[in-house]
């Protein structure tokens, strides 16, 4: 029986009702901080600075080490804000004037007082995880006008609640790990009232990974190495964007071997430690290959041929966790389970019994040198590449450990629980990459994640109840400073992070970041830097990477490749333009997030573009070849120009930061250098005068009549159905955006079901057709074995397409695994249905949704031959 369906919705009506809900949405719940006179009313708001001098800040002596050190570091951005160090006293008798109370409810004398007497509710608050309020009090204490009390939960919600208001009065999270300048303010008030908030997953952080040759040689510059003092920063990073978990760099380092004092601080701090997918017990790979004359680590990493080493080595990772001597330990998210020694994949014919014996055995351990059920301690296990294997063949995990799935190191998730099971005390989590070393082509140079792609998977991630815990590969962290900040904003809460939200995140950051004059225009720029980049990894990129148009009697014709690169040199002309208008002391900030990426990556593809048509022309003899020699030359040395910028900022602070190699590679692990691209010469028996032409360009010509190529998002008529909605995702993808059926995690349906999009077109030329669709890479993550999507024309038929990639980080040796390698490199899924004959005249294109997790970007329907194309043939601007 056929459903009824949804009335269409034209694109007009949908984007007008969309525009509706960003705009209710956008209606804060409680303005918090804002200059005095705007958003709060003197009389009753709380003067945290005023005339220029900042409220004095209060925390108990006997506050948790965290808590004492957040309100140290607050009265360093209330310094940074108003130009004064405010007082930090310790004893209420000590207090005069208005004050900011920071504490921990039932661990402050002061609050738990201000909850008994009324003062404060705090219902809400009570074992909470990481909650916070921020409430304005009058009167607390005698000679206390005006307070504005932070109260914690526990001790880190104290923390998040507390750089939460320095985030709010213009301190930037990164302040110290980007040179975010602060603007000076001479009169701040916090409305009167109460402002609560928490997490929605529990664990969120990242992990420094493939670290040499940036981070690690830039921590030996200027830290001696990776140690205690270079963790502060990165702590205090990741706990003022409100993350709290961290895995820390491994490659050939053992965080708590190297420096103990690193592990100190990160409690001391606040911080929950882990170690990374193949690193159990709270022990660095690196360690089994040290202090070997203790008689407990080297040999193989084999369970039954070395078991007893093996138990013995881990057992030392769980003794040195209880070390601190409280009877709790050092706040801790232990790793268990087993990879190959340095996360090289299992022996093949592992057994999935012995992976359980293996997590059985680790678990006895943790409950003996604890003195506590292993369920006390909380664990995790890494699903992550062929051990996900084992997980999907019936591999049993015990339910209090937390199963972290995987993507593909590039971006697609690969497994999500099914939203109706039974849920798991450990719950369910998300390891995801920014950065990867493997095949097909490592990619570990620069930010290339568009943060609408970020947030598709993990949305869907989130509503299959992956909520515990949210890490991220972030390489050596800098320059990921903006997808890392979305990733954890969007732990934060995922529910606040609408589709609208998404869309108006860039320019929020820039006005955060840059101030709100030039905000429209950054949030624009890192927007359209982050779709250009993405299209294809810049490791990945080289002259054949994109077609050139060829050579005409007229000129020449850059074809897809040329008009590449004229977006890359528009978009660095905005960027400077917007640079000639910042202030000084933004400079070296602007260079790191906005300038470099920009002006790198624009020059790369010169790069490349001038080496294509220096090959084109020299293997013709042509002279104009030696104009793109010298264009290849000059790209090349700009490249180490800007980096040479880069590691001369701020008098060297970021030297090093920027080695990562990142051209001309031939296979997927990095090249041993930095090396230009091979040109090549015309001309020795050419007149000097005549051996550098100047070449010419012409147009580039439209696509033939017999194509029509569309943005998914220029539909004629979206049908909902299902408590589904279509909603168009502004950017997502490699062009103009990309359309979901909202909510995602929801069942399949049926063509019966009528959940579609209508494309009205005029084939102009007859011909046998071809629809193909151009989808974001995705994955199944049900492993029912592919996606599918339906398409159909007029009243034909609906024809079912499938997806079928297969992951892999090892060889390619099967079509799906060839299929998922082209995908991820080319940043794109291309499907295509026989539609048989057309006629001349109008046709309606219908795209019907069948599964989630299917993002479309983009149709081109045929009735001649497609030209050779990259992106596709360019749609109509709308």
């Amino acid at each position: 029986m056929t459903r009824p369906t949804a009335p269409a919705m034209s694109r007009r009506t949908l984007l007008a009702s969309a525009g509706l809900g960003a705009a209710l949405g956008a209606l804060p719940a409680s303005a918090l901080a804002a200059p005095a006179g705007v958003g709060a009313d003197p009389a009753t708001a709380f003067r945290l600075i005023a005339d220029g001098k900042p409220a004095t800040v209060f925390v108990d002596a006997t506050a948790d080490s965290a808590v004492r050190r957040v309100a140290a570091s607050f009265t360093g951005d209330l310094e940074r804000v108003s130009g004064v160090r405010p007082a930090l006293v310790e004893r209420t008798a000590d207090l005069r004037g208005p004050a900011v109370i920071i504490g921990v409810l039932g661990h402050s004398a002061l609050i738990d007082q201000l909850v008994r007497t009324g003062r404060i509710d705090a219902a809400d608050l009570r074992g909470a995880w990481e909650a916070f309020c921020q409430i304005v009090i009058d009167n607390p204490l005698p000679g206390v006008p005006r307070a504005l009390v932070i109260v914690g939960a526990d001790r880190r919600g104290a923390v998040f609640g507390t750089y939460d208001l320095s985030e709010r009065i213009g301190v930037s999270p990164w302040h110290w790990f980007a040179d975010v300048p602060v603007q000076r303010q001479r009169d701040i008030l916090v409305p009167a009232g109460a402002r609560r908030d928490q997490p929605r997953v529990k664990y969120r952080g990242f992990f420094i990974n493939d670290e040499d040759p940036c981070l690690s040689g830039w921590a030996a510059k200027a830290f001696g190495g990776v140690n205690a003092a270079m963790y502060a920063h990165v702590f205090e990073v990741l706990l003022r964007m409100k993350g709290n978990y961290l895995w820390p760099a491994m490659w050939g380092k053992a965080f708590a071997d190297d420096d103990r004092d690193s592990m100190v601080l990160a409690d001391a701090m606040g911080v929950v430690m882990g170690n990374s997918h193949h690193e159990p017990m709270l022990r660095a790979q690196a360690e089994w290959h040290r202090h070997q004359d203790g008689g407990i680590t080297g040999g193989a990493w084999d369970y039954d041929t070395n078991g007893d080493n093996l138990r013995a080595f881990w057992r030392g990772g769980i003794e040195r966790m209880m070390s601190k001597g409280d009877g709790h330990g050092y706040e801790s998210l232990v790793t268990v389970g087993m990879r190959g020694d340095g996360d090289q994949a299992m022996a093949e014919g592992t057994a999935t019994g012995l992976l359980e014996r293996v997590v059985a055995d680790q678990r006895r351990i943790i409950a003996d040198v604890t003195g506590r059920p292993a369920s006390d301690t909380p664990q995790v296990w890494a699903l992550y590449k062929e051990v996900q294997d084992y997980y999907d063949h019936g591999m049993k995990v015990p339910d209090d450990v937390t199963l972290l799935f995987s993507d593909d190191n590039w971006g697609q998730i690969r497994r999500l629980p099914d939203p109706a099971a039974p849920p798991r005390a450990g719950g369910y989590g998300i390891y995801y990459h920014f950065d990867y070393v493997g095949g097909p082509r490592n990619y570990k140079w620069i930010n290339t994640s568009q943060i609408e792609k970020v947030w598709q998977q993990m949305d869907l991630a989130y509503r299959h109840g992956a909520r515990t815990i949210w890490i991220g590969n972030v390489g050596d962290i800098k320059p990921m400073e903006y997808p890392l900040g979305f990733f954890l904003a969007h732990a934060w809460n995922p529910e606040a992070m609408t589709p609208d939200a998404v869309a108006a995140y860039p320019r929020k950051w820039a006005s955060a970041t840059f101030g709100p004059e030039q905000a429209p225009a950054i949030g624009d720029m890192i927007t359209a830097y982050s779709q250009y980049t993405a299209r294809r990894k810049p490791e990945l990129v080289n002259e054949t990477s994109f077609p050139l148009g060829g050579v005409t009697p007229a000129g020449l014709d850059g074809g897809e490749f040329g008009a590449m690169v004229a977006e890359w040199d528009a978009l660095e002309a905005r960027m400077l333009a917007v640079r000639a208008r910042l202030r000084p002391d933004q400079a070296d900030a602007y260079y790191q997030l906005i300038e470099y990426p920009i002006a790198a990556m624009a020059n790369l593809y010169r790069l490349y573009y001038g080496t294509a048509w220096n090959r084109l022309l020299a293997s013709s003899n042509d002279a104009r070849a030696n104009f793109f020699a010298d264009q290849v030359e000059t790209a090349f040395r700009c490249d180490g120009e800007l980096v040479r910028r880069y590691h001369t900022l701020n008098g060297g602070k970021w030297n090093g930061m920027m080695a990562q190699v990142h051209m001309n590679y031939v296979i997927w692990n990095d090249p041993t250098q930095q090396t230009m691209p091979s040109i090549v010469r015309v001309g020795a028996d050419t007149p000097s005068e005549q051996r550098r032409p100047q070449p010419t360009f012409v147009a580039r010509p439209p696509a033939p009549a017999g194509i029509i190529a569309l943005d998914a998002t220029a539909f004629t008529r979206a049908r909902d159905g299902g408590g589904l909605r279509w909603t168009p995702i502004a950017h997502l993808g490699r062009t103009a955006g990309a359309m979901l059926a909202l909510p995602q995690g929801q069942p399949a349906t049926r063509a019966e079901d009528a959940v579609r999009l209508e494309y009205d077109v005029v084939v102009r030329k007859a011909g046998r057709a071809t629809l193909t669709l151009y989808l974001a890479p995705t994955l199944d993550t049900s492993g029912r074995g592919g996606s599918r999507i339906g398409v159909s024309i007029d009243d034909q038929p609906v024809q079912i397409l499938r997806t079928s990639l297969e992951a892999t980080g090892g060889d390619q040796d099967t079509s799906a695994k060839r299929r998922w390698a082209e995908a991820v490199s080319d940043n794109i899924v291309r499907l295509a249905a026989d539609l048989n004959a057309l006629a001349v005249g109008r046709h309606t294109i219908k795209i019907w949704r069948l599964d989630d997790n299917v993002v479309l970007q983009k149709l081109v329907l045929s009735t001649v031959a497609e030209p050779a194309s990259y992106l596709g043939a360019p749609a109509p601007t709308i």
